[in-house]
């Protein structure tokens, strides 16, 4: 029942209403569409890293069970299936949902896709991740909680979210969504959370912290991985133990 309550429906509406153009690098979700490299350049290192791989290895994943929650129109669940791994994604919006699949059947990609929230995920994965997505949920805590029960032992999971600072409010609210480039009303600037606050409610959830990255920008590199977390961080946890 907790899992449930942590789907906000205005948020669902909100990017459910983006889903016709989300795979459109022009569109709604262009500033995805520029975060999205460096995201995956960090899952990457952070894959390879943590299961000892070689980072030339194309197939990474291949033989591991991986969730992605809140996964929008699959913007990150298509390369995790690149990767090898056996793909879930998960949405409360069921036109996101819907454009997903859509689009990696065009892909000849193979992925689970579910309306849902994370109360959706079935048995354990050996990564799970949650990119842009706690600071639009009702229950910050029972989201982390659901995500964290659902990781296999030895399993990765990988958060990110924007930081409550004045910057994060100034980029991302004053000149993201006052200019457009990021469709107005996406963020409400109470609801960012700090790395301490996620942190903990990370650890609180049974995992072990290994790894907080910030992601910066600046109009000339525009998004870039940073040891500068005032603007947005990606944090990676694992479950280790019995």
């Amino acid at each position: 029942m907790a899992t449930r309550s942590s789907i906000d429906p205005k948020e669902a509406a909100h990017f459910g209403a983006l889903a016709a153009d989300w795979w459109d690098p022009k569109g709604s979700s262009a500033m995805l569409h520029r975060l999205n490299p460096v995201r995956l350049r960090y899952l990457r290192d952070r894959i390879d890293s943590h299961w000892e791989l070689d980072e030339t290895d194309l197939k990474p994943l291949a033989g591991r069970r991986a969730a992605d929650v809140g996964c929008g129109a699959g913007l990150l669940a298509e390369p995790l299936a690149r990767m090898g791994a056996e793909v879930t994604g998960i949405d409360a919006a069921p036109e996101n949902i819907a454009a997903a699949r859509e689009h990696a059947l065009g892909q000849g990609l193979e992925i689970d896709y579910r309306v849902g929230g994370a109360d959706a995920l079935a048995g354990r994965y050996d990564l799970v991740t949650s990119l842009e997505v706690i600071e639009h949920v009702a229950d910050p805590a029972a989201f982390v909680g659901t995500l964290a029960a659902a990781v296999a032992e030895g399993g990765l999971l990988i958060l990110s979210t924007p930081n409550r600072t004045a910057w994060s409010r100034l980029v991302m609210i004053g000149l993201g969504e006052g200019t457009g480039r990021i469709p107005k009303g996406t963020h409400d600037w109470g609801k960012f959370i700090s790395p301490d606050e996620l942190g903990a409610l990370v650890s609180q959830a049974g995992l072990e912290i290994v790894d907080t990255t910030g992601i910066g920008w600046s109009p000339a590199r525009g998004f870039a991985l940073t040891d500068d977390l005032s603007l947005n961080y990606l944090m990676t946890a694992k479950r280790t133990g019995a």
